[in-house]
């Protein structure tokens, strides 16, 4: 192999083997540089250049995520820990083999992109990893996304773990006992993972995500996170956790905190927040400098833009949602100024549960106690408002356990059960925040504004909102959360959800619906959960 730190592109061959121990001889352009990987995509792949200089890409049939098609193997490591069901679906060893040894097969007239990288800025949960991707552009979101390692440690790198990226190969559900043609399939006895059928980027980053899911709390004890953080200047940490559209990566950016990471984090044992990764991927729908200011700034040379349009001179329009509203960038942490070097923050102090809550029932802030957040963790609201998919014509509450359950292996009391011992070791106060309506809900009320929420949130971690007591906190009747009575800088009848409706039987009728659909929500975790965490669910009437 040639050196590892060249730039210009060259070709190389490593040797891969099998299940069966068979060798194969793979072709390489290896470790390719930044400019490198931009023009091999623009000379053959049909890639563009829009006007700020980042490359533009559709990543074809697949623009999301396809969950139902991720596979975990079920072998002796996997069979007794992971949480098998409609979430992580189990696929046999022996056709795990098969499809790898015809994935092997397919990428001999292949020229891949391999690139070596790491996951996790903590020394100590290091994770090396070897990504041969069909596309450059594929292997420039690998190197925006991970965790560079310096040419000397290229030199005597030795990969754990080994992603295979090939789109164009595509599975016959029939021989190989997939569900579709596409798949995303872990295997942790051999430490391989196949993605085939999509280009969809996302699932290399989430492919690792799972993999740290499984091995941080069953090896290390350390809590992975689907959320995003911040550190203040004092070193106290934040944590942001929030499913797609609730403000997670908008409202950890803050000019007085410096971002740890916008997406996925591990909490250790002594009370640290180390970063998963090493760059951002951020949905850029209706992305505008003057809302996203840290974003749109980000998204320069280097930045890899996704099923976004632009026109004939590459301005993009952030706002043309005609491919997908899931556009996205990925970009290296370096391109956004305040960021906390290396990623790993101290002192974790706050943690804040995001929901957009189109029911406009839940406060815009309110303080959990242990158990409570135990089961807002487990349950992981939001809800989707009428519009956004066909049929829906009313707010639908949609729950994902841990905030991010597609990628979580183990049952999702696990995560709650570590969550709540941290709370309680390290003093955390853990508070639930609405980004979603007031007044009413979705078409009646109105989305809370912006900058009460950056306030709440402010106050919060100044410890401006007081102790936990009746003087300075009401409970809520139906939900049972403690709402702050005032908040510097918001107005005090924006902190009570029932007073901005000026109709509380209607009020209370919307309540109790939502409150219902938690509790029902919540019957699949209620025979592993502990009664403390099952008294935490909401009043049904």
């Amino acid at each position: 192999m040639p050196e590892k730190n060249q730039s210009m592109p060259h070709t190389s061959s490593l040797q891969i083997s099998d299940a069966a121990n068979s060798p194969f001889t793979v072709k390489v352009h290896y470790q390719l540089s930044e400019d490198s990987l931009i023009d091999y995509a623009l000379k053959h792949e049909g890639a563009q250049q829009a006007d700020n200089g980042a490359l533009s890409v559709r990543t074809g049939a697949f623009t999301g995520r396809s969950p139902k098609d991720r596979f975990i193997v079920l072998d002796d490591i996997t069979k007794d820990k992971v949480w098998w069901g409609e979430i992580n679906k189990s696929f046999k060893s022996a056709d795990f083999n098969k499809l790898y040894k015809k994935m092997l097969l397919h990428i001999q007239s292949k020229t891949l992109f391999a690139r070596d990288v790491y996951a996790c800025a903590d020394p100590r949960y290091k994770t090396s990893i070897r990504v041969l991707t069909e596309y450059a552009w594929s292997n420039l979101f690998v190197r925006n996304m991970f965790i560079q390692p310096d040419e000397d440690a290229l030199k005597s790198f030795s990969y754990e773990w080994l992603v295979l990226n090939v789109p164009s190969f595509k599975a016959d559900p029939v021989k190989d006992n997939t569900r579709q043609k596409n798949f995303t399939i872990i295997n942790f006895t051999q430490k391989v993972i196949l993605i085939g059928g999509s280009g969809y980027t996302g699932e290399i980053k989430k492919s690792i995500f799972s993999v740290l899911n499984f091995t941080l709390p069953t090896q290390h004890s350390v809590l992975p996170m689907h959320c995003s953080a911040n550190s203040g200047k004092e070193g106290d940490s934040a944590l942001f956790f929030g499913l797609s559209g609730t403000g997670k990566t908008t409202l950890s950016a803050d000019p007085t905190r410096a971002l740890i990471g916008d997406d996925e984090h591990g909490w250790t044992p002594d009370n640290k927040v180390f970063n998963f990764e090493g760059g951002c991927y951020a949905k850029v729908i209706k992305l505008s400098a003057d809302k996203e200011p840290d974003i749109h700034a980000a998204i320069k040379k280097g930045a890899l833009l996704e099923n976004v349009v632009m026109d004939t001179n590459g301005k993009v329009d952030y706002f043309d949602d005609s491919i997908t509203q899931n556009t996205r960038v990925s970009y290296p942490l370096h391109h956004i100024k305040n960021i906390k070097t290396p990623s790993i923050g101290d002192h974790t102090r706050h943690v804040f549960f995001l929901t957009a809550d189109a029911f406009g029932v839940l406060p815009p802030i309110s303080k959990l106690t242990p158990e409570q957040a135990a089961y807002h963790f487990i349950s992981g609201y939001t809800a989707k408002v009428a519009g956004t998919e066909e049929g829906v014509v009313e707010p639908v509450p949609s729950f994902s356990a841990c905030f991010g359950a597609p990628f979580m292996p183990l049952h999702p009391v696990r995560y709650a059960d570590m969550l709540a011992e941290k709370m309680k070791v390290n003093e955390v106060d853990v508070w639930l925040i609405n980004t979603g309506w007031t007044g009413g809900p979705y078409g009646k009320g109105h989305r809370i504004a912006l900058p009460y929420t950056r306030a709440m949130i402010q106050a919060a971690l100044s410890g401006a909102l007081g102790p936990y007591e009746y003087k300075t906190y009401h409970i809520h009747s139906v939900f049972g959360v403690a709402q702050p009575r005032s908040c510097p800088g918001v107005p005090q009848s924006v902190l009570s959800p029932r007073q901005t409706w000026n109709d509380d039987e209607a009020y209370y009728k919307q309540a109790y619906k939502l409150a219902k659909t938690f509790r029902e929500n919540f019957k699949t975790f209620e025979t592993i959960a502990s009664e403390d965490i099952i008294s935490a669910a909401p009043k049904i009437s």
